[in-house]
Protein backbone atom coordinates (compact mmCIF):
# COMPACT_ATOMS: atom_id res chain seq x y z
CA UNK A 1 0.00 0.00 0.00
CA UNK A 2 2.42 2.64 -1.21
CA UNK A 3 2.45 5.97 -2.26
CA UNK A 4 3.31 6.12 -5.81
CA UNK A 5 4.98 9.24 -6.53
CA UNK A 6 5.29 10.05 -10.46
CA UNK A 7 8.61 9.00 -12.05
CA UNK A 8 11.08 11.81 -12.80
CA UNK A 9 10.17 11.09 -16.07
CA UNK A 10 6.44 11.98 -15.71
CA UNK A 11 6.88 14.78 -13.91
CA UNK A 12 9.58 16.24 -16.28
CA UNK A 13 7.00 15.55 -19.08
CA UNK A 14 4.24 17.58 -16.62
CA UNK A 15 6.54 20.44 -16.41
CA UNK A 16 7.06 20.62 -19.62
CA UNK A 17 4.00 19.73 -21.47
CA UNK A 18 2.48 22.88 -23.43
CA UNK A 19 -1.28 24.18 -22.19
CA UNK A 20 -3.73 22.30 -24.08
CA UNK A 21 -7.24 23.52 -24.42
CA UNK A 22 -10.13 21.43 -22.45
CA UNK A 23 -13.23 20.27 -23.59
CA UNK A 24 -15.88 18.31 -21.48
CA UNK A 25 -15.39 14.65 -21.88
CA UNK A 26 -18.13 12.54 -22.80
CA UNK A 27 -18.35 8.91 -21.92
CA UNK A 28 -17.56 7.63 -25.00
CA UNK A 29 -14.70 9.63 -25.09
CA UNK A 30 -13.43 8.56 -22.09
CA UNK A 31 -14.43 4.71 -22.61
CA UNK A 32 -12.09 4.53 -25.83
CA UNK A 33 -8.82 6.23 -23.88
CA UNK A 34 -9.29 3.68 -21.05
CA UNK A 35 -9.52 1.04 -24.05
CA UNK A 36 -6.58 2.27 -25.85
CA UNK A 37 -4.47 2.28 -22.55
CA UNK A 38 -6.24 -1.11 -21.00
CA UNK A 39 -7.67 -3.26 -23.54
CA UNK A 40 -5.07 -6.89 -24.19
CA UNK A 41 -2.87 -5.64 -20.93
CA UNK A 42 -1.28 -8.50 -19.62
CA UNK A 43 -2.47 -7.78 -16.28
CA UNK A 44 -6.17 -8.70 -16.94
CA UNK A 45 -7.67 -5.75 -15.18
CA UNK A 46 -10.75 -4.25 -14.71
CA UNK A 47 -11.20 -0.21 -14.41
CA UNK A 48 -13.66 1.74 -13.40
CA UNK A 49 -13.06 5.53 -14.31
CA UNK A 50 -15.00 8.71 -14.01
CA UNK A 51 -14.04 12.19 -15.49
CA UNK A 52 -15.42 14.76 -13.15
CA UNK A 53 -16.48 18.39 -14.39
CA UNK A 54 -18.55 20.83 -12.98
CA UNK A 55 -21.13 20.58 -16.00
CA UNK A 56 -21.42 16.79 -16.42
CA UNK A 57 -19.38 13.46 -15.24
CA UNK A 58 -18.10 10.78 -17.60
CA UNK A 59 -18.08 7.46 -16.40
CA UNK A 60 -16.88 4.00 -18.31
CA UNK A 61 -16.18 0.60 -16.99
CA UNK A 62 -13.43 -1.61 -19.03
CA UNK A 63 -11.89 -4.61 -18.68
CA UNK A 64 -8.08 -5.68 -20.62
CA UNK A 65 -10.70 -8.68 -21.57
CA UNK A 66 -14.02 -7.96 -22.23
CA UNK A 67 -15.26 -11.15 -21.56
CA UNK A 68 -14.64 -9.72 -17.76
CA UNK A 69 -17.58 -6.90 -17.83
CA UNK A 70 -19.24 -8.79 -15.15
CA UNK A 71 -16.15 -8.18 -12.63
CA UNK A 72 -17.25 -4.40 -12.05
CA UNK A 73 -20.35 -1.99 -12.26
CA UNK A 74 -21.93 0.90 -10.78
CA UNK A 75 -21.96 -1.58 -7.68
CA UNK A 76 -19.04 -2.73 -7.45
CA UNK A 77 -16.92 -1.56 -4.24
CA UNK A 78 -13.09 -1.36 -4.83
CA UNK A 79 -10.44 -1.15 -2.33
CA UNK A 80 -9.29 2.47 -2.67
CA UNK A 81 -5.78 1.94 -0.93
CA UNK A 82 -4.13 4.82 0.46
CA UNK A 83 -6.22 7.43 -1.09
CA UNK A 84 -8.09 6.72 2.61
CA UNK A 85 -5.12 8.63 4.06
CA UNK A 86 -6.52 11.95 2.11
CA UNK A 87 -10.15 11.04 3.94
CA UNK A 88 -8.10 11.17 7.12
CA UNK A 89 -6.86 14.37 6.42
CA UNK A 90 -9.89 15.44 6.06
CA UNK A 91 -11.03 14.31 9.48
CA UNK A 92 -8.07 15.51 11.17
CA UNK A 93 -8.84 18.97 9.29
CA UNK A 94 -12.34 19.04 10.74
CA UNK A 95 -11.48 18.37 13.96
CA UNK A 96 -8.91 21.48 14.01
CA UNK A 97 -11.47 23.06 12.65
CA UNK A 98 -13.87 22.44 15.28
CA UNK A 99 -10.65 23.71 17.84
CA UNK A 100 -10.69 19.95 18.96
CA UNK A 101 -6.75 19.93 18.37
CA UNK A 102 -4.09 21.74 15.94
CA UNK A 103 -1.24 20.58 13.26
CA UNK A 104 0.92 21.68 15.91
CA UNK A 105 -0.08 19.68 18.57
CA UNK A 106 2.39 16.66 19.13
CA UNK A 107 1.28 12.78 17.83
CA UNK A 108 1.82 11.99 21.58
CA UNK A 109 -0.92 14.13 23.02
CA UNK A 110 -3.31 12.53 20.74
CA UNK A 111 -2.65 8.92 21.99
CA UNK A 112 -3.09 7.29 25.51
CA UNK A 113 -0.94 8.92 27.82
CA UNK A 114 2.29 6.97 28.79
CA UNK A 115 2.65 5.91 24.99
CA UNK A 116 6.18 6.06 23.91
CA UNK A 117 6.69 8.29 21.12
CA UNK A 118 9.68 9.05 20.19
CA UNK A 119 11.38 11.90 20.13
CA UNK A 120 14.81 13.57 18.25
CA UNK A 121 17.18 15.46 20.26
CA UNK A 122 13.83 16.41 22.60
CA UNK A 123 12.31 17.70 18.93
CA UNK A 124 9.16 16.01 19.19
CA UNK A 125 6.75 14.27 15.81
CA UNK A 126 4.02 16.95 15.17
CA UNK A 127 0.71 16.30 13.47
CA UNK A 128 2.03 18.23 10.80
CA UNK A 129 4.69 15.73 10.23
CA UNK A 130 2.80 12.82 9.90
CA UNK A 131 0.28 14.10 7.15
CA UNK A 132 3.14 15.08 5.26
CA UNK A 133 5.22 11.87 5.63
CA UNK A 134 8.33 13.57 7.62
CA UNK A 135 7.33 11.71 10.89
CA UNK A 136 10.71 9.90 10.58
CA UNK A 137 8.42 6.81 11.73
CA UNK A 138 9.33 3.63 9.68
CA UNK A 139 6.89 1.93 7.22
CA UNK A 140 6.10 -0.47 8.83
CA UNK A 141 5.11 -1.30 12.73
CA UNK A 142 7.52 -3.75 14.39
CA UNK A 143 4.76 -5.79 15.37
CA UNK A 144 2.55 -6.02 12.42
CA UNK A 145 2.38 -9.81 13.28
CA UNK A 146 1.87 -10.61 9.39
CA UNK A 147 1.27 -14.12 9.03
CA UNK A 148 0.85 -14.05 5.29
CA UNK A 149 1.29 -10.61 2.90
CA UNK A 150 -1.57 -11.94 1.17
CA UNK A 151 -3.21 -10.37 4.15
CA UNK A 152 -0.89 -7.97 5.87
CA UNK A 153 -2.69 -5.82 8.40
CA UNK A 154 -5.13 -8.56 9.80
CA UNK A 155 -3.66 -9.66 12.69
CA UNK A 156 -2.39 -5.69 13.69
CA UNK A 157 -4.24 -4.46 16.34
CA UNK A 158 -4.46 -0.97 18.95
CA UNK A 159 -2.11 -2.83 21.18
CA UNK A 160 0.45 -3.80 19.07
CA UNK A 161 0.28 -0.65 17.14
CA UNK A 162 1.20 1.87 20.36
CA UNK A 163 3.71 -0.99 21.11
CA UNK A 164 5.74 -0.90 17.64
CA UNK A 165 6.54 2.94 18.60
CA UNK A 166 8.74 1.64 21.91
CA UNK A 167 10.68 0.04 19.34
CA UNK A 168 10.91 2.50 17.07
CA UNK A 169 13.67 5.20 17.01
CA UNK A 170 14.14 8.64 14.41
CA UNK A 171 17.21 8.99 12.04
CA UNK A 172 16.72 12.64 11.80
CA UNK A 173 14.50 15.24 13.29
CA UNK A 174 10.80 15.26 12.41
CA UNK A 175 9.86 17.32 9.62
CA UNK A 176 13.19 17.26 7.57
CA UNK A 177 12.90 13.73 5.94
CA UNK A 178 10.54 12.77 3.60
CA UNK A 179 9.80 8.89 4.02
CA UNK A 180 6.52 7.36 3.31
CA UNK A 181 5.24 5.78 6.48
CA UNK A 182 1.97 3.29 6.42
CA UNK A 183 2.79 3.16 10.51
CA UNK A 184 2.67 6.78 11.02
CA UNK A 185 -0.76 7.12 8.61
CA UNK A 186 -2.26 4.29 11.37
CA UNK A 187 -1.14 6.13 14.42
CA UNK A 188 -3.16 9.06 12.97
CA UNK A 189 -6.23 6.71 12.30
CA UNK A 190 -6.34 5.91 15.51
CA UNK A 191 -6.01 8.93 17.45
CA UNK A 192 -8.40 11.04 14.83
CA UNK A 193 -11.31 8.50 15.81
CA UNK A 194 -9.94 8.55 19.59
CA UNK A 195 -10.15 12.16 19.60
CA UNK A 196 -13.91 11.85 17.95
CA UNK A 197 -14.33 9.89 20.54
CA UNK A 198 -15.89 7.04 18.48
CA UNK A 199 -14.78 4.10 16.05
CA UNK A 200 -13.15 5.35 12.59
CA UNK A 201 -15.88 4.16 10.45
CA UNK A 202 -18.33 5.55 12.33
CA UNK A 203 -16.70 8.97 12.53
CA UNK A 204 -16.12 8.79 8.63
CA UNK A 205 -19.77 7.58 7.69
CA UNK A 206 -21.27 10.42 9.92
CA UNK A 207 -19.15 13.29 9.21
CA UNK A 208 -17.61 12.18 5.30
CA UNK A 209 -19.64 9.94 3.64
CA UNK A 210 -23.31 10.97 4.71
CA UNK A 211 -22.76 14.07 4.32
CA UNK A 212 -21.12 14.30 0.99
CA UNK A 213 -23.84 11.19 -0.50
CA UNK A 214 -20.75 8.48 -0.10
CA UNK A 215 -23.92 6.29 0.75
CA UNK A 216 -22.03 2.76 -0.80
CA UNK A 217 -18.41 3.64 0.80
CA UNK A 218 -17.41 2.13 3.93
CA UNK A 219 -14.42 0.04 6.24
CA UNK A 220 -15.87 -2.59 7.61
CA UNK A 221 -19.43 -2.72 7.61
CA UNK A 222 -20.74 -3.28 3.71
CA UNK A 223 -23.74 -1.22 3.31
CA UNK A 224 -26.70 -2.76 0.84
CA UNK A 225 -26.43 -1.80 -2.37
CA UNK A 226 -23.10 -2.33 -2.44
CA UNK A 227 -20.88 -5.43 -3.72
CA UNK A 228 -17.28 -6.01 -2.74
CA UNK A 229 -15.33 -6.73 -6.42
CA UNK A 230 -13.01 -8.93 -6.16
CA UNK A 231 -8.95 -8.38 -6.03
CA UNK A 232 -6.17 -9.65 -8.48
CA UNK A 233 -2.69 -9.92 -8.96
CA UNK A 234 -1.04 -8.48 -12.34
CA UNK A 235 -1.40 -12.25 -13.13
CA UNK A 236 -4.88 -12.34 -13.88
CA UNK A 237 -5.19 -14.15 -10.45
CA UNK A 238 -7.79 -13.88 -7.50
CA UNK A 239 -6.18 -12.67 -4.21
CA UNK A 240 -7.68 -12.31 -0.90
CA UNK A 241 -9.24 -8.75 0.39
CA UNK A 242 -6.89 -6.80 2.60
CA UNK A 243 -8.33 -6.21 6.42
CA UNK A 244 -8.13 -3.63 9.08
CA UNK A 245 -8.64 -3.00 12.56
CA UNK A 246 -11.62 -0.37 12.30
CA UNK A 247 -9.46 2.66 14.26
CA UNK A 248 -6.56 2.14 11.72
CA UNK A 249 -7.78 1.86 8.47
CA UNK A 250 -7.63 5.27 7.79
CA UNK A 251 -4.34 4.33 6.55
CA UNK A 252 -6.01 2.08 3.66
CA UNK A 253 -9.23 0.14 4.55
CA UNK A 254 -11.53 2.06 2.96
CA UNK A 255 -14.05 0.36 -0.05
CA UNK A 256 -16.33 2.75 -2.35
CA UNK A 257 -18.02 2.21 -5.31
CA UNK A 258 -17.03 4.72 -8.72
CA UNK A 259 -19.82 6.93 -8.08
CA UNK A 260 -19.17 7.19 -3.95
CA UNK A 261 -15.35 8.28 -5.13
CA UNK A 262 -16.91 10.92 -7.83
CA UNK A 263 -19.14 12.27 -4.87
CA UNK A 264 -16.02 12.73 -2.98
CA UNK A 265 -14.28 14.30 -6.10
CA UNK A 266 -17.06 16.83 -5.59
CA UNK A 267 -16.78 17.36 -2.29
CA UNK A 268 -13.45 18.03 -2.60
CA UNK A 269 -13.59 20.57 -5.50
CA UNK A 270 -16.36 22.57 -3.73
CA UNK A 271 -19.43 21.63 -4.99
CA UNK A 272 -21.50 19.93 -2.21
CA UNK A 273 -22.58 21.93 0.34
CA UNK A 274 -21.64 20.12 3.47
CA UNK A 275 -19.95 21.06 7.02
CA UNK A 276 -17.40 18.66 5.69
CA UNK A 277 -16.32 21.32 2.63
CA UNK A 278 -13.94 23.41 4.55
CA UNK A 279 -12.12 20.97 6.06
CA UNK A 280 -11.83 19.53 2.96
CA UNK A 281 -10.61 22.50 1.23
CA UNK A 282 -7.91 22.99 4.60
CA UNK A 283 -5.90 19.51 3.35
CA UNK A 284 -5.20 21.29 -0.10
CA UNK A 285 -2.87 23.88 1.20
CA UNK A 286 0.95 23.28 0.94
CA UNK A 287 2.76 21.90 4.08
CA UNK A 288 5.89 20.64 3.01
CA UNK A 289 7.92 21.81 -0.10
CA UNK A 290 10.57 18.64 -0.73
CA UNK A 291 8.32 16.76 -2.11
CA UNK A 292 5.68 19.60 -2.21
CA UNK A 293 2.51 18.15 0.22
CA UNK A 294 -0.75 19.18 1.34
CA UNK A 295 -2.32 16.78 4.01
CA UNK A 296 -1.76 13.57 2.38
CA UNK A 297 -2.39 15.23 -0.96
CA UNK A 298 0.71 15.35 -3.65
CA UNK A 299 0.43 18.61 -4.86
CA UNK A 300 1.62 18.00 -8.55
CA UNK A 301 3.19 20.93 -11.12
CA UNK A 302 0.78 20.08 -14.04
CA UNK A 303 1.12 23.23 -17.25
CA UNK A 304 1.95 25.90 -14.28
CA UNK A 305 -1.10 24.46 -12.26
CA UNK A 306 -0.79 22.41 -9.18
CA UNK A 307 -2.95 19.42 -9.28
CA UNK A 308 -3.49 17.68 -5.89
CA UNK A 309 -2.86 13.80 -6.57
CA UNK A 310 -3.01 10.59 -4.40
CA UNK A 311 -2.58 6.91 -5.27
CA UNK A 312 -3.77 3.89 -3.43
CA UNK A 313 -2.84 0.01 -4.15
CA UNK A 314 -3.31 -2.77 -1.88
CA UNK A 315 -2.77 -6.41 -2.48
CA UNK A 316 -5.22 -6.97 -5.02
CA UNK A 317 -6.64 -3.45 -6.13
CA UNK A 318 -5.22 0.03 -7.40
CA UNK A 319 -7.03 3.51 -7.46
CA UNK A 320 -5.73 6.97 -8.07
CA UNK A 321 -7.75 10.49 -7.55
CA UNK A 322 -6.75 14.02 -8.77
CA UNK A 323 -8.49 17.37 -7.99
CA UNK A 324 -7.85 19.96 -10.43
CA UNK A 325 -9.21 23.33 -8.47
CA UNK A 326 -7.66 25.69 -11.34
CA UNK A 327 -9.30 24.25 -13.92
CA UNK A 328 -12.00 22.56 -11.52
CA UNK A 329 -11.78 19.08 -12.53
CA UNK A 330 -10.85 15.62 -11.15
CA UNK A 331 -10.57 11.82 -12.23
CA UNK A 332 -10.67 8.68 -10.32
CA UNK A 333 -9.32 5.42 -11.63
CA UNK A 334 -10.55 2.32 -9.36
CA UNK A 335 -8.80 -1.11 -10.21
CA UNK A 336 -9.79 -4.42 -9.30
CA UNK A 337 -6.06 -5.37 -10.00
CA UNK A 338 -2.89 -4.08 -8.26
CA UNK A 339 -0.50 -1.95 -10.67
CA UNK A 340 2.03 -1.49 -7.61
CA UNK A 341 4.59 -3.66 -9.43
CA UNK A 342 4.31 -1.95 -12.83
CA UNK A 343 4.22 1.37 -12.02
CA UNK A 344 0.45 1.88 -10.70
CA UNK A 345 -1.96 3.91 -12.51
CA UNK A 346 0.12 7.01 -13.16
CA UNK A 347 0.35 6.85 -17.07
CA UNK A 348 -3.60 6.78 -17.56
CA UNK A 349 -4.31 8.95 -14.34
CA UNK A 350 -1.75 11.70 -15.87
CA UNK A 351 -3.40 11.85 -19.26
CA UNK A 352 -6.70 12.27 -18.15
CA UNK A 353 -5.27 15.11 -15.64
CA UNK A 354 -3.92 16.89 -18.95
CA UNK A 355 -4.51 15.04 -22.29
CA UNK A 356 -0.73 16.57 -23.39
CA UNK A 357 0.77 13.97 -21.05
CA UNK A 358 1.18 10.52 -22.69
CA UNK A 359 -1.51 8.14 -22.57
CA UNK A 360 0.65 4.87 -22.30
CA UNK A 361 -0.26 1.54 -23.97
CA UNK A 362 -1.27 -2.20 -22.73
CA UNK A 363 1.47 -4.06 -21.42
CA UNK A 364 1.47 -7.56 -23.84
CA UNK A 365 3.07 -10.77 -23.35
CA UNK A 366 5.71 -11.20 -26.24
CA UNK A 367 9.18 -13.20 -26.35
CA UNK A 368 12.27 -11.90 -24.91
CA UNK A 369 15.71 -11.55 -27.02
CA UNK A 370 17.55 -14.58 -26.68
CA UNK A 371 20.67 -12.33 -26.31
CA UNK A 372 19.05 -10.70 -23.22
CA UNK A 373 18.19 -14.00 -21.81
CA UNK A 374 21.69 -15.23 -21.88
CA UNK A 375 22.87 -11.84 -20.73
CA UNK A 376 20.69 -12.09 -17.32
CA UNK A 377 21.69 -15.56 -16.72
CA UNK A 378 24.01 -15.97 -13.52
CA UNK A 379 23.25 -15.68 -9.54
CA UNK A 380 22.07 -12.67 -7.85
CA UNK A 381 22.06 -11.24 -4.65
CA UNK A 382 19.01 -9.31 -3.92
CA UNK A 383 19.99 -6.14 -2.00
CA UNK A 384 18.60 -6.55 2.04
CA UNK A 385 16.87 -9.90 0.63
CA UNK A 386 17.48 -13.48 -0.68
CA UNK A 387 19.76 -14.67 -3.58
CA UNK A 388 18.49 -15.44 -6.63
CA UNK A 389 19.20 -17.63 -9.94
CA UNK A 390 18.20 -16.67 -13.31
CA UNK A 391 18.05 -19.61 -15.89
CA UNK A 392 17.59 -19.50 -19.70
CA UNK A 393 15.70 -22.77 -20.92
CA UNK A 394 13.56 -23.37 -24.66
CA UNK A 395 13.19 -19.42 -24.88
CA UNK A 396 11.96 -18.73 -21.64
CA UNK A 397 14.05 -16.95 -18.13
CA UNK A 398 13.19 -19.18 -14.69
CA UNK A 399 14.00 -17.73 -11.87
CA UNK A 400 14.63 -19.89 -8.39
CA UNK A 401 15.11 -17.89 -4.67
CA UNK A 402 17.50 -19.68 -2.36
CA UNK A 403 15.42 -22.55 -0.62
CA UNK A 404 12.31 -21.89 -3.01
CA UNK A 405 11.16 -23.48 -6.15
CA UNK A 406 11.75 -22.19 -9.20
CA UNK A 407 9.17 -20.18 -11.36
CA UNK A 408 8.68 -19.60 -14.93
CA UNK A 409 8.85 -16.14 -16.40
CA UNK A 410 6.67 -14.01 -18.95
CA UNK A 411 8.11 -11.28 -20.83
CA UNK A 412 5.90 -8.34 -21.92
CA UNK A 413 6.35 -5.66 -24.43
CA UNK A 414 7.74 -3.00 -22.24
CA UNK A 415 10.33 -4.91 -21.41
CA UNK A 416 9.59 -6.08 -18.17
CA UNK A 417 9.86 -10.04 -16.98
CA UNK A 418 7.14 -11.63 -14.92
CA UNK A 419 6.59 -14.99 -12.54
CA UNK A 420 3.77 -16.19 -13.84
CA UNK A 421 2.32 -17.76 -10.59
CA UNK A 422 3.23 -14.57 -8.00
CA UNK A 423 2.70 -11.05 -8.06
CA UNK A 424 6.36 -9.28 -8.82
CA UNK A 425 8.25 -7.67 -11.71
CA UNK A 426 12.10 -8.07 -12.91
CA UNK A 427 13.02 -5.13 -14.74
CA UNK A 428 16.17 -5.64 -16.50
CA UNK A 429 18.90 -2.36 -16.91
CA UNK A 430 21.54 -2.13 -19.08
CA UNK A 431 24.82 -0.83 -17.98
CA UNK A 432 27.29 1.80 -19.20
CA UNK A 433 29.67 -1.02 -19.96
CA UNK A 434 27.45 -3.01 -21.74
CA UNK A 435 26.37 -5.44 -19.24
CA UNK A 436 22.83 -6.22 -17.83
CA UNK A 437 21.69 -5.95 -14.43
CA UNK A 438 18.43 -6.10 -12.31
CA UNK A 439 15.78 -4.98 -9.83
CA UNK A 440 13.12 -6.95 -8.33
CA UNK A 441 9.69 -5.40 -6.97
CA UNK A 442 7.67 -6.79 -5.09
CA UNK A 443 4.94 -6.37 -2.32
CA UNK A 444 5.85 -2.45 -3.02
CA UNK A 445 9.64 -2.78 -2.58
CA UNK A 446 12.30 -2.39 -5.58
CA UNK A 447 15.34 -4.78 -4.77
CA UNK A 448 18.12 -4.34 -6.70
CA UNK A 449 20.08 -7.62 -7.11
CA UNK A 450 23.99 -7.71 -7.54
CA UNK A 451 25.57 -10.07 -9.58
CA UNK A 452 27.40 -12.94 -7.27
CA UNK A 453 28.49 -15.37 -9.76
CA UNK A 454 31.62 -13.61 -11.18
CA UNK A 455 33.75 -11.58 -9.70
CA UNK A 456 32.43 -7.62 -10.60
CA UNK A 457 35.33 -4.55 -10.82
CA UNK A 458 35.83 -2.47 -8.05
CA UNK A 459 33.94 0.38 -7.57
CA UNK A 460 35.76 3.66 -7.70
CA UNK A 461 37.10 5.07 -4.55
CA UNK A 462 36.29 8.67 -4.63
CA UNK A 463 37.55 11.53 -1.85
CA UNK A 464 34.87 14.20 -0.98
CA UNK A 465 37.18 16.56 -3.36
CA UNK A 466 36.52 14.24 -6.05
CA UNK A 467 32.68 14.27 -5.29
CA UNK A 468 32.24 17.42 -4.94
CA UNK A 469 33.79 17.82 -8.80
CA UNK A 470 30.69 16.45 -9.98
CA UNK A 471 28.73 18.90 -7.72
CA UNK A 472 26.08 21.39 -9.90
CA UNK A 473 22.34 21.83 -11.52
CA UNK A 474 21.71 19.96 -14.38
CA UNK A 475 18.83 20.92 -16.40
CA UNK A 476 17.06 18.30 -17.75
CA UNK A 477 14.15 20.17 -19.23
CA UNK A 478 12.52 23.49 -18.75
CA UNK A 479 11.51 23.67 -14.75
CA UNK A 480 13.43 20.43 -13.93
CA UNK A 481 16.68 20.19 -12.95
CA UNK A 482 18.80 17.48 -11.22
CA UNK A 483 20.54 18.83 -8.26
CA UNK A 484 23.82 16.95 -7.69
CA UNK A 485 25.60 17.75 -4.21
CA UNK A 486 28.32 16.41 -2.05
CA UNK A 487 27.22 15.74 1.46
CA UNK A 488 29.80 13.71 4.37
CA UNK A 489 31.51 11.82 1.77
CA UNK A 490 28.31 10.82 -0.56
CA UNK A 491 27.31 11.95 -3.74
CA UNK A 492 23.34 13.17 -3.61
CA UNK A 493 20.96 13.73 -6.07
CA UNK A 494 17.62 16.12 -5.71
CA UNK A 495 15.41 16.13 -8.91
CA UNK A 496 12.61 19.41 -8.75
CA UNK A 497 9.92 18.85 -6.37
CA UNK A 498 11.69 15.60 -4.75
CA UNK A 499 13.82 14.51 -2.15
CA UNK A 500 17.41 13.28 -2.06
CA UNK A 501 18.62 10.32 -2.99
CA UNK A 502 22.44 9.05 -2.68
CA UNK A 503 24.42 7.96 -5.01
CA UNK A 504 27.10 4.43 -5.99
CA UNK A 505 30.06 4.91 -8.34
CA UNK A 506 30.05 1.73 -9.99
CA UNK A 507 32.86 2.79 -12.80
CA UNK A 508 35.00 5.63 -14.01
CA UNK A 509 32.01 9.16 -13.63
CA UNK A 510 29.34 6.37 -13.50
CA UNK A 511 27.26 6.78 -10.80
CA UNK A 512 24.08 4.49 -10.13
CA UNK A 513 20.70 4.64 -7.64
CA UNK A 514 20.20 1.21 -7.70
CA UNK A 515 16.38 1.52 -5.71
CA UNK A 516 15.39 3.61 -8.41
CA UNK A 517 16.68 2.27 -11.43
CA UNK A 518 18.74 4.85 -12.09
CA UNK A 519 22.37 5.34 -13.94
CA UNK A 520 24.06 8.52 -14.44
CA UNK A 521 27.17 9.01 -16.59
CA UNK A 522 28.82 12.29 -16.26
CA UNK A 523 30.96 13.69 -19.17
CA UNK A 524 33.69 16.01 -19.30
CA UNK A 525 35.26 19.01 -21.33
CA UNK A 526 38.16 18.63 -23.19
CA UNK A 527 40.17 20.19 -19.88
CA UNK A 528 38.36 17.38 -17.86
CA UNK A 529 36.52 19.34 -16.28
CA UNK A 530 32.64 17.49 -15.61
CA UNK A 531 30.94 19.54 -18.17
CA UNK A 532 27.13 17.09 -18.39
CA UNK A 533 24.92 14.81 -17.70
CA UNK A 534 23.19 11.91 -18.92
CA UNK A 535 20.45 10.18 -17.00
CA UNK A 536 19.27 7.06 -17.74
CA UNK A 537 15.78 5.25 -15.89
CA UNK A 538 13.55 3.12 -17.94
CA UNK A 539 14.94 3.21 -20.82
CA UNK A 540 14.70 6.67 -21.41
CA UNK A 541 17.74 8.95 -21.37
CA UNK A 542 17.67 12.77 -20.41
CA UNK A 543 20.72 15.04 -20.49
CA UNK A 544 21.94 18.43 -18.92
CA UNK A 545 24.88 20.64 -18.99
CA UNK A 546 25.62 21.82 -15.88
CA UNK A 547 25.21 25.17 -14.79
Amino acid sequence: MELRLASMVALAAATLALPATAAAMTDAALAGLVRQRLDGDRTGACMAVAVVEKARVARTFQCADPADAARIGPDAAFEIGSVSKTMTAALLAQLVAQAKGSLDDTLASWLPEGTPVPEWQGRPILLRHVVTHTSGLPALPSRLGARSMDDPYANLDEAALLASLGDATLAAAPGTRFEYSNFASMLLSYAVARRAGTDFETLARRELFAPLGMDTAYVNQRPSGARAATGHTPNTRPTPAWRFATNLAGVGGVRATLDDMVRYVQGGLGWIDAPIGTALQATHAELSAQPPMGMNWMRVPVNGRTVLMHEGGTGGFSAFVSLDPQRQRGVVILSDTTWNSIGSLGSLGLHLVDASLPLGKPRRAVSADPALLQALAGDYQLQGAMKMSLRPRDGRLFIQAEGQGEYEMGHDDAGDFFPLALDAVLHPQRKADGSYGFTWTQLGAVFPAVRIDRDAPPAPRLSPADLAAYAGDYPLMPGFSLAVREQDGVLQAQATGQGAFPLAATAADTFEAPAYGIEIRFQRDGAGKVQSLELHQGGRVMRGTRQ
